[in-house]
Parts: structure tokens; C-alpha cells; sequence
């Protein structure tokens, strides 16, 4: 291990395991939600805007519904959209991308230009454009983003089935005998699983941020669900009631840092010379 090495890594290290570390308590809470939560959501049974204390750790709302229970169910909703945003994304991206490098010519052609016209616009702003056409709900908010988070897998994979597809030791094993497919399958796949995961990964705070995004301009999860994005929006009202926007924002910073942090360690794992460079 050179000094470079030992340098590196324990700063690495520690930040590493509190992430996972974050996660997995994330995901806990977002299991055990109803052990958890010290009461319904949606229950008013509390008085209206009261501080954080003993009885409401995170206070409660202008209707007097707990603002820790909202957050708890928040990660109910979250995260599990934010992890199906990302796997219908990698599925359809990486699918037709795989197609596109695999097949080239026309398919190639037709599949990349959707994708540059994908691309051209803020993604963000499309996927506004799409929920607020499709109408506000979450289901829709999780559509939109779909439809613009696929083109990236989509380019990722298509290069690396390209890249890989003329390597030398593919070309031997096709002229081996294999079949163009079983080529790809034995021989290709395998070595995009890495970079895909990292993009994943990464994707997941971004998943998480961008359906928080959505819910805040109320194209997202709507009242009276507990979603963290919309109980920050709705915390915006509430200037002088800080502890309202307060702890859903926190919950979003975390769960992003978290993931943004394994997905930098395992981009390390399977690409130790960027993991390098950039130490």
C-alpha cells in the first residue's frame, strides 16, 4: 500500500460506514414506521403548532398532527419510490441501450437521438412539464422522472456494450463459436453490472431529491400524505414555525449525502484508478 493509500483511505473509511450506516437506519424506520411513530400521521389530535419538547419531539403541525410520526411515514413513501424510480430506469435504459450497442445501424441511430432530444431540455423542467400534464399525484411525479432519468443509463450502457463488444477477448470467444448473444451475455454484461451499480446508487439520492423536488411544487405526493418534499413546501408557510420545514429537509439532506457517499465508495471499489485520482 503506497502512501497515497494510507492517506486516503482513512477518511474514506469512516465516512463509508456512516453512510451505510445512514441508510440502513433509514430504511429500519421506513419498515417499522408504525412500531416507531409515536402516533397516526394524519391524526389531529395534538395541539396545533406546538414546539419541539418531551411530548412532540419534533413538534406538531398547524392541525396538531405529529411532526416526527409525519416524518417516520415519510421514509414509507420516499424511499421505496425513490428505489423504484431508479430500478424502472436502469431496466428501460439499460435494456435499450444494450439494443442500441449490440444491434448499432438504424436501432442505434434512432434509440441515441431520442436520447440527445431527451437531453435537451433541463431535466428538471421536463419532468414538470410531464407531471403537470399527466396531473398531480405521486404515481405520476415517479413517470415523469422515469421518462427523464432512462436516457442516461441508456448512453452509459450502450458505450460500454460498444466498448466491450471489440474487446479482444469477445472477438475470441465469438470466433470460438459462441453465438453473438451468448457472447454478450457471458462476456459483456457482466463487466457493466459495476458501473451501472455505481450509477444507481448515486441516482438514489438524486431519486429522493427530485421526487422531493416534484411533491414541493405540489406536482408530487398531495395533502394529507406525509411526504417529505411537500412538508417542507408546506413548512415554507410557516416562516416562524421553523421546526415544521425543518426535519423533513434534514431527512432529505441525509438520505441523499448518505447514498451520494456509498456511491463514491463503490465507484472506488470497481474503478480504484478514479478512486485514486480523486484522492
Amino acid at each position: 500500500m503506497n502512501i497515497l493509500s494510507r492517506r486516503v483511505l482513512p477518511r474514506s473509511k469512516p465516512l463509508t460506514v456512516i453512510a451505510v450506516t445512514v441508510i440502513a437506519i433509514w430504511l429500519l424506520v421506513a419498515l417499522l414506521a408504525p412500531v416507531l411513530a409515536p402516533g397516526d400521521p394524519l391524526s389531529q389530535d395534538g395541539t396545533p403548532f406546538t414546539a419541539p419538547s418531551g411530548a412532540h419531539w419534533f413538534g406538531t403541525d398547524e392541525l396538531g398532527r405529529d411532526v416526527l410520526s409525519r416524518v417516520i411515514y415519510g421514509a414509507r413513501l420516499s424511499l421505496p419510490l425513490a428505489l423504484l424510480l431508479v430500478v424502472l430506469s436502469a431496466l428501460i435504459g439499460g435494456t435499450l441501450g444494450a439494443l442500441a450497442g449490440f444491434l448499432r445501424g438504424p436501432v442505434d441511430g434512432v434509440l441515441m437521438r431520442i436520447c440527445d432530444l431527451l437531453f435537451a431540455f433541463p431535466g428538471i423542467v421536463l419532468a414538470m412539464v410531464v407531471a403537470a400534464t399527466l396531473g398531480p399525484g405521486i404515481t405520476n411525479a415517479v413517470l415523469a422522472l422515469v421518462l427523464i432519468s432512462w436516457p442516461w443509463y441508456a448512453r452509459i450502457v450502450r458505450g460500454l456494450v460498444v466498448s466491450l463488444g471489440e474487446a479482444e477477448y469477445v472477438t475470441a470467444r465469438r470466433l470460438l463459436g459462441a453465438s453473438t448473444w451468448r457472447a454478450l451475455l457471458d462476456d459483456v454484461l457482466p463487466n457493466i453490472v459495476g458501473p451501472i451499480l455505481v450509477l444507481a446508487t448515486l441516482d438514489l439520492g438524486g431519486a429522493v431529491l427530485l421526487l422531493s423536488g416534484l411533491s414541493f411544487l405540489g406536482l408530487g405526493a398531495q395533502a394529507p400524505v406525509a411526504e417529505w418534499g411537500s412538508m417542507v413546501s408546506h413548512g415554507t408557510e410557516y416562516f416562524q414555525h421553523w421546526w415544521l420545514g425543518l426535519f423533513p429537509g434534514l431527512a432529505i439532506f441525509t438520505v441523499v449525502l448518505a447514498f451520494n457517499f456509498v456511491g463514491d465508495a463503490l465507484r472506488d471499489v470497481f474503478d480504484p484508478h478514479t478512486g485514486r485520482a480523486h484522492g
